[in-house]
């Protein structure tokens, strides 16, 4: 049945009354249609049209104000501005769009989606406020919403070169990163100043192991930025990779400044480039304060009175075949399953292996949270009612400390994953011991500080050995000669220790350096430098990667293993001294360059630990140079593999349990977190 016009007229008086100007005017357009020849419903819409266009005029300057200061940062007053915009103009889509956008940056997700969402009924293909509600879904981890809303902020806008990005960073968080990389290519297409899409593109790249590419890109990224300084880090940190060591040079230039004020980088990029405990510590905290926005904290409740059970959460991406996970297999055997229930919590794309499948058996409950969001993964961490979260990755690849800005457990813990400080308000503690923590380096840790008395590192003296025939000749190594070793992750070596392995092999005749290969452009940029330092390239052999039981056989082989400075062999240094292989090291200040001293403490070792580059430089010369030396340590540290504690799993477990203990109680008591000793 068809409105007469006074009809008509009440409805759009009402309308008008609501704010809602724009559906007024179609309702008179939608009569005229009918009526083309009324004369008061075409003075009316003229009217309207007139009213509407006088409102227009101040609330395009508002928002071109609003607009400004969103642009300039000042995110606060162009909320306040466009939340009294969309009071006086309800139908303004772009003052809800800005809104939205506003109290995304303030952390007010749900006042984000709420007027993000009324922009786009205002207006469906507003292209912008379809690509901010997308962004807001992929923070807020809702994965399939935000690909939807991507899609559809690209068909409104093909040339959206935000859009392109932010749906590539959904899909590189899906794993898909064939799916990424297009995207990113897109969005540098749609923007070729685009710095932050050449970043993500480089970072998508090195996932995908293409080393030299995404240097490239987060070259471009630095070219489209000078002070990008996440980029520049990302950069150096390949070129750490690469042993390409030009990039120490322009490391130096800005070594205050990158990642230690505003602007955040992944602190683990930097950690090879400079032993500064006060560096890293500035450096966790800019990433936490540009990547954790703290959610409304959980109420606990009362603490628990003791009960039989403490309840433990380990969290990783790592819980299959990797080796943190594997020294860790001691400590999940040995868990006192009568006073502590283990649960695991799995996000890694990784998920099968032999170590999972013997994980899965040592644990009270696996929940496999990999692909779901934040909110869901601390729902299901909840569940469980734990008394004590484990961060097991902290700032590396694959890590979600976000998860535990929401408070996963009462107690929540820096175990293992990270050396060094998380810089978060939200992390109570950090395992450590007085070796790899002095006093003197304390204040560089927000976390208190739980010091074992041994070592801070886990270890399992149950790890196979295989029963090999090898021979020195299958890994290309001389029958005779000295054979210096590092293992560790190319990017640790610097010119610093790489000067005195060179003098090493120039003054023991006949020795070799034997290298792990992390990939072909090290191995090269090596030889290279090894020739300009006066030896032969091929004095340096490179091993290859092999299953744990194999890597550990073929130490047989070598007579010494050198470490690294500023990043020691970690889980390298337990491998050579559970194979039985002497490692000399020399301890820096910040936790990675003191992790090797630690073990040899806990080994009974100290003699292998340097008090400077030239007692390192002499110890090694000395053993080199001296069989009997050499083989009278290498007795000493069978012998104490078996009666020291550093591979006493057992031992280690009931201590770190009675660290469990007491920082519970601590919390059970209705005190603050403070440093633990256990005895």
């Amino acid at each position: 049945m068809k409105l007469t016009f006074d009809q008509v007229a009440r409805r759009a008086k009402k309308l008008v009354r609501d704010g809602e100007v724009g559906q007024a005017v179609g309702l008179y357009q939608e009569f005229l249609n009918a009526f083309p020849k009324n004369e008061r419903a075409r003075k009316a819409l003229a009217d309207l049209t007139a009213q509407r266009q006088d409102q227009g005029r101040p609330l395009q300057k508002r928002l071109e104000e609003v607009v400004s200061l969103f642009a300039k940062g000042q995110v606060s007053q162009s909320f306040s501005g466009a939340s009294a915009l969309v009071e006086e103009f309800p139908d303004a889509a772009m003052a809800w769009n800005i809104r939205g956008a506003s109290a995304f940056r303030l952390g007010l997700l749900d006042v984000a989606e709420d007027s993000l969402k009324k922009s786009i009924v205002l207006r469906p293909d507003f292209a912008q406020a379809l690509s901010n509600l997308g962004t807001l879904y992929f923070h807020q981890g809702k994965m399939d919403a935000a690909c939807e809303t991507l899609v559809a902020a690209i068909k409104a806008n093909p040339d959206d070169a935000e859009a392109y990005n932010t749906l590539g960073g959904v899909l590189y968080k899906l794993g898909r990163l064939d799916a990424a990389e297009a995207y990113f290519v897109q969005a540098v297409k749609a923007n070729p100043k685009y710095a932050e899409a050449y970043n993500n593109l480089g970072t998508v790249l090195f996932d995908k192991g293409k080393l030299t590419a995404a240097q490239e890109g987060f070259a471009f990224a630095c070219r489209m930025r000078t002070d990008y300084w996440s980029a520049l880090s990302q950069k150096l940190y390949i070129q750490a990779i690469l042993c390409d060591w030009s990039g120490i040079t322009e490391f130096e230039r800005v070594a205050d400044r990158i990642g230690t004020r505003d602007q955040a980088i992944e602190p683990f990029t930097m950690l090879s480039y400079e032993d500064d405990p006060k560096h890293q510590l500035q450096r966790s905290q800019a990433y936490a304060r540009t990547n954790f926005h703290k959610p409304p904290q959980p109420v606990f409740g009362k603490p628990k009175e003791k009960t039989a059970k403490l309840k433990i959460g380990y969290f990783s991406a790592d819980f299959h075949n990797h080796a943190t996970v594997s020294l860790m297999m001691g400590l999940f055997k040995h868990h006192d399953r009568s006073r502590f229930e283990i649960h695991a919590f799995s996000y890694g794309q990784v998920q099968q292996g032999q170590t999972r499948d013997r994980l899965l058996g040592l644990v009270d409950s696996f929940e496999n949270v990999f692909g779901v969001s934040d909110e869901e993964m601390v729902e299901r961490a909840r569940q469980k009612d734990l008394d004590i979260a484990i961060e097991l990755k902290g700032y590396t690849r694959q890590g979600r400390t976000a998860v535990f800005a929401y408070k996963l457990a009462p107690v929540q813990m820096n175990y293992v994953g990270y050396p060094g400080t998380l810089g978060t308000d939200f992390i109570d503690y950090i395992v450590a011991d007085k070796v790899v923590i002095p006093q003197e380096c304390k204040d560089c840790y927000t976390e208190k500080v739980i010091y074992l008395p041994d070592s801070y590192q886990p270890n399992d003296n149950c790890r196979e050995i295989a029963d090999t025939k090898t021979t020195r000749a299958d890994f290309g190594l001389p029958d005779d000669g000295f054979v210096f070793c590092c293992f560790n992750g190319n990017y640790k070596i610097t010119p610093r220790e790489f000067d005195i392995w060179m003098r090493l092999l120039n003054k023991v005749e006949g020795s070799v350096l034997w290298l792990f290969h992390s990939n072909d452009w090290a191995v090269n940029n090596l030889r290279r430098e090894a020739k300009a330092r006066g030896v032969d390239p091929d004095r340096l052999v490179f091993a290859q990667r092999l299953v744990e039981k194999e890597h550990l056989a073929r130490q047989k082989h070598a007579d010494l293993f050198l470490d690294t400075f500023n990043v020691n062999a970690h889980t390298t240094a337990s491998d050579a001294l559970w194979a039985g292989l002497p490692v000399i090291t020399r301890p820096g200040k910040q936790f990675a360059a003191r992790v090797a001293a630690s073990l040899l403490h806990a080994v009974g070792m100290t003699e292998l630990v340097a008090r400077s580059d030239a007692d390192y430089e002499e110890i090694a010369l000395d053993l080199a140079l001296n069989p009997e030396k050499l083989a009278d340590i290498r007795r000493k540290l069978a012998e104490n593999r078996s009666t020291h504690p550093l591979f006493d799993s057992e031992r280690y477990t009931r201590h770190l349990e009675a660290a469990f203990t007491q920082a519970y109680d601590l919390y059970r008591e209705g005190k603050a977190a403070q440093d633990i000793e256990i005895k």
